[in-house]
């Protein structure tokens, strides 16, 4: 491959390693939230605790009901704190590949300019030799 035509593959390359780094980045604040908010939920049920009722079973029945959406939205922030981190650890391997092709792409550009290089100094060294002036203008 010519030098431009791996220029062209590391950009590409850069361009999605960039998005896959920002991609995991998403992933992963969004399990930060995703787990929030999973904590918020624990500490209200933890609130909405039974304790001795000294008001009526109206009031014990509600609190019952609060407590079993709680429970059930409990639940299903943890099946979202679950996927969220799926998703991360998805990101996290796409961030990798992407950094690997990025890795291959900068090795071939490092070996193509070692090839040019050396292609450079066999060329100088095959050369014929320059007539040299003994004199110049004295």
């Amino acid at each position: 491959m010519d030098a431009s035509t791996l220029r062209r593959i590391h950009r590409v390359r850069t361009a999605q390693l960039n998005l896959a780094r920002a991609d995991e980045a998403r992933a992963t604040a969004a399990l930060a939230a995703e787990t929030a908010m999973t904590d918020r939920i624990a500490a209200l049920v933890d609130a909405v605790a039974p304790a001795p009722a000294t008001t009526g079973a109206f009031t014990l029945a509600g609190t019952a009901l609060f407590r079993e959406r709680l429970h059930r939205s409990a639940d299903a922030a943890a099946m979202r704190v679950e996927y969220a981190e799926m998703r991360v650890a998805r990101a996290g391997e796409a961030s990798r590949a992407a950094h690997r092709d990025q890795s291959v792409v900068e090795k071939l550009i490092d070996r193509a300019r070692r090839e040019a290089l050396y292609r450079e100094a066999r060329d100088l060294q095959n050369a014929p030799p320059q007539a040299r002036k003994r004199h110049g203008s004295c």
